[in-house]
């Protein structure tokens, strides 16, 4: 078998100029050896000697050291050694083995043989034999630095390769012996940092953080420490202070790992902007960087700067044609901007180049659903599924995930074509996945039976996970929102304000509470929840959903002025917000206000939630508002595809058959949302909207029968 060595492992200590490549260059070798004087092992002194002479045999008992012996074995060893790693030969390195053993039995007591031999065995991969010669050593000097140094090398080399029990055996002997060495080499930062690392790898946080603590006296400007510190950090759940520690770094001081890193947290804290400036500071100072590239790529593409994203994506494949993941990115961006077709011929592009990824199948399933072609998307959803699936059950932590984001997918769609139990029963098995599933699973099971007006199945279904998860507030929160919806209002209100702890939890609480009464029409009360969810709201995620809930209360009221001020407070905190464009968008435009500029905020949320069949509803209503009929029943079939149950859509379709003269199908679509009407709940029904559309439909019925009766009257 031949042996691979790495070079860099090998002793400073070098006799030769160059390999050695023949017998004769070997002795010629040897020869210079044997008159070399000695380098590295000396001689008694010329005192000592004399001292020994004149002891008393009984003391002479132990034999002197063959130093001059010891020296031509370790120097023959460090030859073959050599020998060993240029040509690769095994016979060499046993040969260097025995050299380094007759060294020893010249001169026992030297540690640098020990340790040599120590390191030899290690370097050939006998690390059995390394171990034990290493131990042999520390038992004789227990503040051997170099002994200690290989066990702990052997260590963690050896820990990728077990599991279980035998991998944490190895991790604490690896901390064991890189305790001693901290302990002997104090001002290390080398070793405060790996020791830092093998504590975290421990899940001894404290301690880790207290060596790159450590590290970081010694060395403050050092960048390996704040990328330890940083991944500890995020390690733990803090992803806000491993970003802030890295943005602690002054900016001119940043190296591209620092700035890549720093990306990386503001990806994973969702500020894509901050993130795409990062990453495109580390590759001014990487160019080359392709990881770098793929994730300014992916921040922008979040950011919604899609054709900023775009390019550099088709910079990507144009470098490297193979690049499976850009291509699947590209067909995102093509189905986001409605460029189905297209998408869907850049994935057959991908597939040749990679097999059974779970990102491309979900981006052709979310192309089809787009298209209106739901049989398909729910086939290859199903096959995701399907070839994902482990017959046990168990699923790690990342496939959890993943099937959570498949198996809701594939009930929206089944939600969409009104098939409520197919639905339900994919929520369920986002159930079975447990832990923090449940709730979500649970919650796709109650949107599905309120989707389909099935209020008893919904308030059931609030009920026995308010029960399954009694210290949830979430949980009992959807279950009180559900009792004040079906009429239960008292127990509903009691059920929710018995949520509140006297903590900053309670601001989740309280929004509840305020969206309760707003939809109960108690708007004195909303009000004051309202101020008191503000004084808690501290982040700006939360400063954003009471500015919401703020901008619905005045909506509710028709105070459209004070409603928009609120919205605008909330884009100003997060401009890409869906939600929040979606609702002043659809509310100017109802008022028959700023369409431009309606049209451009309900745009932007359809282009962020392309399958959202309120938004799709909504850009068809500012469409209609704006006079552009075509575009307004396009939109509005699509929403009607995706949200049948809504009555408004179906009013907002009849206005339109009405107003292009389709008076029957106008009078079909008002039929319809009158019968939707009848099943809603009270606070999705207002009285005004539902005599709206009852006067509309009775309206048409009277033209329709007046142009009967005057056909009737032409035919005759």
């Amino acid at each position: 078998m031949t042996l691979r060595f790495n070079a860099s492992l090998i002793s400073p200590f070098r006799l030769m100029s160059r390999p050695l490549r023949s017998s004769g260059v070997v002795a010629s070798s040897l020869a210079a050896l044997l008159i070399a004087p000695p380098l590295l092992l000396a001689a008694p002194p010329r005192e000592a000697a004399s001292q020994l002479q004149t002891q008393p045999i009984a003391a002479q008992s132990q034999p002197l050291p063959d130093r001059s012996s010891a020296y031509y074995h370790y120097g023959l060893a460090h030859l073959y050694e050599e020998m060993a790693i240029n040509a690769g030969r095994q016979d060499y390195a046993t040969q260097a083995v025995e050299e380094y053993k007759l060294a020893l039995d010249a001169d026992p007591a030297s540690a640098l043989l020990q340790d040599g031999l120590a390191d030899l065995y290690f370097k050939i991969g006998r690390n059995k034999d390394a171990v034990e010669a290493a131990e042999d050593q520390v038992k004789r000097d227990p503040n051997d630095v170099v002994a200690h140094s290989l066990l702990g090398k052997i260590y963690l080399r050896s820990l990728g390769d077990m599991q279980g029990a035998q991998a944490t055996e190895l991790l604490q002997r690896a901390i064991t012996e890189y305790e001693t060495i901290a302990r002997l080499k104090p001002t290390d930062v080398e070793t405060k940092l790996l020791l830092g690392q093998l504590y975290a790898l421990d899940h001894d946080s404290a301690k880790a953080e207290a060596e790159f603590k450590a590290a970081q006296k010694i060395d403050a400007d050092s960048e390996e420490v704040v990328l330890n510190m940083a991944r500890l950090y995020s390690e733990e759940g803090d992803v806000q202070r491993a970003s802030d520690t890295l943005a602690a770094v002054p900016v001119a001081d940043r190296s591209a790992r620092v700035e890549f890193a720093l990306a990386v947290s503001l990806e994973q804290l969702k500020k894509p902007k901050q993130a795409a400036e990062a990453y495109r500071r580390s590759l001014e100072l990487e160019p080359d960087n392709p990881d770098a590239q793929h994730g300014l790529a992916t921040a922008l593409l979040n950011d919604d700067q899609l054709d900023a994203a775009l390019t550099v994506l088709n910079a990507l494949v144009a470098a490297d044609p193979n690049d499976a993941q850009s291509q699947i990115h590209i067909s995102e961006i093509q189905r986001r901007q409605g460029h189905y077709d297209l998408a869907l011929a850049t994935l057959e592009k991908a597939k040749l180049q990679v097999q059974d990824s779970l990102e491309l199948s979900y981006n052709e399933a979310l192309i089809y659903d787009a298209l209106g072609k739901y049989d398909k998307a729910i086939s290859v959803l199903t096959g995701i599924l399907d070839s994902s699936a482990h017959s046990d059950g168990k699923y790690s932590e990342q496939e959890k995930a993943n099937r959570t984001i498949f198996l809701d997918r594939l009930g929206i769609i089944d939600r969409e074509l009104n098939k409520t139990s197919e639905a339900v029963a994919a929520y369920k098995q986002i159930v079975a996945l447990g832990g923090d599933y449940v709730a979500r699973g649970y919650d796709g099971e109650i949107d599905a039976y309120r989707d389909a007006h099935q209020w008893k199945e919904a308030t059931a279904t609030a009920a026995e996970v308010a029960k399954i998860l009694p210290k949830s507030h979430l949980a009992q929160l959807v279950y009180a929102n559900q009792l004040a919806d079906t009429g239960q209002v008292n127990e509903g209100i009691a059920l929710a304000k018995a949520q509140l702890t006297g903590g900053a939890d309670d601001r989740d609480v309280e929004e509840a509470l305020a969206q309760m009464y707003i939809r109960l029409k108690r708007f004195s009360e909303a009000s004051e929840q309202l101020d008191k969810a503000s004084v808690l709201a501290t982040k700006n995620d939360d400063r954003l959903y009471v500015c919401f809930l703020r901008g619905e209360f005045y909506d509710r009221q028709k105070l459209y002025a004070q409603a928009e001020e609120q919205f605008r407070k909330a884009l100003a905190i997060d401009p890409q917000n869906a939600t929040v464009l979606n609702y002043l968008g659809y509310m100017l435009a109802d008022q028959g206000q700023k369409l431009p500029e309606a049209l451009k905020m309900i745009q932007q949320a359809v282009d962020l939630d392309p399958q959202n069949g309120a938004y799709l509803d909504s850009l068809g209503w500012v469409y209609f508002k704006s006079g552009k009929y075509a575009e307004a029943e396009e939109n509005l079939h699509k929403a009607i595809e995706r949200i049948s149950t809504d009555p408004s859509v179906h009013d907002h379709l009849g206005q339109l058959y009405e107003k292009t003269g389709r008076l029957k199908l106008a009078v079909a679509q008002w039929e319809r949302s009158m019968a939707e009407y009848a099943h809603s709940l009270a606070a999705d029904a207002e009285p005004e909207d539902v005599q709206k559309v009852q006067h509309r439909l009775e309206s048409t019925r009277v033209k329709l029968a007046k142009l009967g009766a005057a056909s009737y009257k032409a035919a005759k």
